[in-house]
């Protein structure tokens, strides 16, 4: 299973329009970015998207334009599933699942796309192009949002979507033990945030969580470049 992390920032973007703080103006200057959230899960020959965030063309065309098999939606978060418009007269737009109410909702903004739905239970592990993929239930409110467990031959990648650390015992155990660990991280220490993470609680998580490899994402312009563990944009993993 090949991971390539395709937008790793929060739902502004680094650097953040308007904005001369440090992070900002060193990206401007290096050409460095953090786009919206997309991953790209490969497995075998079929390549898997989890989140479809609005600058989605700008992402697989650095890619290297790959024919997307499937998507996985973790929340109808614009910054999360907005970008799947950009299928249209591209490809043969790829089935979609995610659970029933972020189906509901993000599905009903591309009803003038010829959409396979595909609505998944929370904690009802199905099998997509032979990987055992789980959903499970995050916390974010008001949002229904899930977090995604996919395992294939052996390995494990398990990545939150927006989420505070006040996460369920079953939810966690989805994202215990994986191979490579993602998980929100929106602001530094010392910032409180109720609807994320910050970068101590993504920290504190990992520790209790025991990943092989662990990555913070969904990170704001306020985290600087070179904060350890920090994702960035098109970072892979071979798992």
């Amino acid at each position: 299973m090949r991971v390539t992390l395709l937008g790793t920032g929060d739902a502004i973007g680094t650097p953040k329009i308007g904005c001369s703080c440090p992070v900002c103006t060193a990206a401007r200057a290096t050409g460095r970015q953090r786009l919206r959230s997309a991953t790209l899960v490969e497995i075998g020959e079929k390549q898997i998207l989890v989140d479809t965030g609005p600058d989605l063309r700008a992402q697989l065309l650095a890619a290297g334009s790959p024919h997307i098999d499937a998507v996985i939606w973790t929340h109808g978060h614009y910054d999360h599933f907005m970008g799947y418009g950009e299928f249209y007269r591209i490809q043969k737009v790829p089935p979609v699942y995610a659970a029933p109410p972020t189906m509901e909702y993000a599905a009903s903004v591309f009803s003038f796309l010829p959409l396979d739905k595909h609505p998944v239970e929370p904690y009802q592990p199905f099998d997509l192009f032979g990987a055992k993929v789980t959903l499970f239930p995050v916390n974010h409110p008001p949002m229904p949002t899930f977090g995604v467990r996919i395992e294939h031959e052996g390995a494990v990648l398990a990545l939150t979507a927006d989420t505070s650390a006040r996460i369920s015992r079953a939810s966690k155990a989805c994202l215990a033990g994986a191979d490579l660990l993602v998980l929100d991280a929106i602001v530094p220490d010392g910032f409180t945030i109720t609807k994320h993470m910050n970068y101590a609680d993504a920290l504190a998580l990992a520790e209790e969580l025991s990943p092989a490899e662990f990555r913070c994402t969904h990170a704001s312009h306020l985290l600087d470049w070179d904060t350890p563990h920090l994702a960035r944009d098109m970072e892979q993993f071979e798992l």
